[in-house]
Order: C-alpha cells, then structure tokens, then sequence
C-alpha cells in the first residue's frame, strides 16, 4: 500500500501555510503559526491522533488571528484529503468521547466525501472570549468548518459540558482527533472503500 502522505504549500497576501501529514505517525508534531494557543491545540490535535504533523505558518497576525487561523485550516483539510488518496481500506467512521476537567466533548466523524459541520453546545459568550494573546472562541467553530469543508468529511461536535474556555477549546481538538483517528485508521477486513457506491 502507498504511503498516506501530504506535503502541501498555499501562498496569499495575507500568509503562507506549509503543511505535512502523515496518517499513518506516531503523533510527532512541529508546529508554528505565530498564534501561541493555535499552536498547542494543532499539536495536541496531532498527538491525539497520532498523525505525524508539521504545520508552519506565516501570516498577517498584525491584523488579527483570523486569517492566519483560516489558511492553516484549509491546507490541513487539503492535506487531509490527499493524504486519503481513494480511501481504500479505511474505517470510515469515527467517534469520541473526551474529557479535560469539568469540560466534556463528543464528536463524530464520516469521511463520507460530502463536507458538513454541526457545531453546537458552546457556553454562551465563548464565541467572544480570547484565550492567549490573539485567538478569539469564535474561531473554534471557524476552524472545523474549514477543515470539515476541505477535508470532505461530515463533522459532529457537541460540547456537553465547560467553563474554563481554554479547557472547552482544547477538549474540542483532542475530541475531533480521536474521532478521525479512528475514522482513518485501516481495517484489515476492509479490501475496498466502505461504501455501497463504491467510492467516497
């Protein structure tokens, strides 16, 4: 079987983003956005999913976080999705259950080849909270809509409990990365693409 592996550069005027993934790691990360919390979410994203990850980023933060978040999430989605290839042999689906102290994270995940995000259960007002120096709560939810969309994945998160934001925010990454390593993980029963169509 061919490696799954993904290198992937996108250059605009507000950042470059150079992303390398493989699927199939040990959960080795290095990762560097210029926005210090994005970071350690990313690299908790990678650990608990036991990607190899490698995410550099240079982007406006002079601006805001907004875009520099956004560019990173649309080339890992991209990556994620090349480094399916045809999704042959995979599980498909994924689910998690994750808990960081007093916050408590569901997720599902299909990698169904149709992109959807449900997001809910967020406290009110953590949309507005900024944890770190430049990353506002409303950016959670941006992020897996963006890599959802780029990914091609349907995507269910459901905070089910919180109130540190940094704890209801990190629970939300470990969540979606235990869910997706289960849903890439290859299953030695599965010769083709799980589904009746044929293809994902």
């Amino acid at each position: 079987m061919s490696t799954r592996t993904a290198r992937l550069e996108r250059v605009t005027k507000e950042s470059k983003v150079t992303v390398e993934l493989d699927l199939d790691g040990s959960g080795r990360t290095e990762v560097s956005t210029g926005v210090g919390f994005y970071d350690h979410m990313l690299t908790a994203f990678g650990r608990h999913a036991l990607f190899d990850l490698r995410v550099i980023t240079e982007g406006d933060t002079h601006i805001d976080a907004h875009h520099t978040v956004e560019d990173t999430a649309i080339v890992l989605g991209d990556a994620l999705l090349q480094a399916l290839g045809d999704k042959s042999g995979i599980r498909r689906f994924g689910d998690s259950l994750v808990p960081l102290d007093e916050a408590l994270v569901q997720c599902a995940v299909d990698v169904s080849g149709r992109p959807y995000c449900v997001h809910v259960g967020e406290p009110e007002g953590q949309q507005f909270v900024s944890i770190g120096d430049a990353y506002l709560g409303s950016l959670t939810r941006h992020v897996f809509e963006t890599l959802a969309h780029h990914a091609q994945i349907a995507l269910h998160v459901r905070v089910l409990s919180g109130r540190d934001p940094h704890h209801i925010v990190e629970s939300q990454f470990k969540a979606v990365a235990r869910a997706l390593r289960d849903a890439v993980a290859l299953d030695p029963r599965e010769s083709g693409v799980p589904s009746t169509k044929g293809t994902l």
